[in-house]
């Protein structure tokens, strides 16, 4: 009977580690991959890697996060990525880093990465960052970030950042993905191309036409 629970056992954590392995990006298989545009010659999962002997220290460099981001828009805050389309030296690496930056009041607004978990930091200000569970729970798990504090946003969960302060605050947040992907809520269900059929969003929303046709114009323009 040991055995069997032994054997049992064994194999649960084999799964798990196998699930683990396959949620994230492929290892590399060799040194590096720098990521190389060669898109004309067809779809890959990935880029296509950039002969070796050609790579230099400029593929694993980028100086975009130096500089603060405009957020001069309706939310009030920019979120600078360096993605492996910013920065080849990523590809196959599994990871990427943003730097975004909050006016005062501004909002980091609702979204999710479908293919990465994140950890942000904040580095300025005074931020309220949280995230959202799943059906049917919706927990919202969040707390108040100062200078130097750090939280998680589990990969695929709605999450947001909103700067408190009266001041500009400022985070760098890393992610478990060369190319983490990202879905911003409102501009997603109310931006689209084409439309959502109003039908769809007046049910799911329980509002009248009106108010979806006022939220879309707001989105439709900005996507546009």
């Amino acid at each position: 009977m040991a055995n069997n629970h032994y054997f049992t056992f064994t194999i649960a954590i084999l799964a798990l580690a196998s699930s683990v392995a396959y949620a994230s990006d492929p290892d590399p298989l060799q040194d590096f991959c720098v990521a190389l545009d060669e898109s004309k010659a067809g779809f890959v999962n990935g880029n296509f890697c950039k002969n070796p002997l050609l790579v230099t220290a400029d593929d694993f460099f980028y100086s975009g996060l130096r500089n603060a981001g405009n957020t001069s828009n309706p939310v009030g805050s920019l979120v600078t990525p360096a993605f492996v389309a910013e920065l080849p030296g990523l590809n196959t690496l599994g990871i990427s880093i943003v730097r975004i930056d909050f006016a005062p009041n501004g909002l980091n607004a609702p979204h999710s990465h479908p293919r990465a978990a994140e950890v942000l930091t904040c580095l300025e200000g005074i931020l309220y960052a949280g995230f959202i569970s799943t059906n049917p729970q919706h927990r919202l798990f969040a707390k108040i970030l100062h200078e130097g504090d750090v939280f998680v946003f589990p990969r695929g969960l709605i999450h947001f950042q909103l700067n408190l302060g009266k001041t500009k605050a400022r985070a760098m947040a890393a992610l478990s993905s060369q190319n983490p992907g990202i879905i911003t809520i409102a501009n997603t269900i109310f931006g689209s191309n084409p439309p959502v059929p109003t039908e769809v969003l007046t049910k799911a929303f329980q509002v009248d036409k009106w108010v979806i046709d006022q939220i879309e114009k707001q989105f439709q323009s900005e996507n546009n």
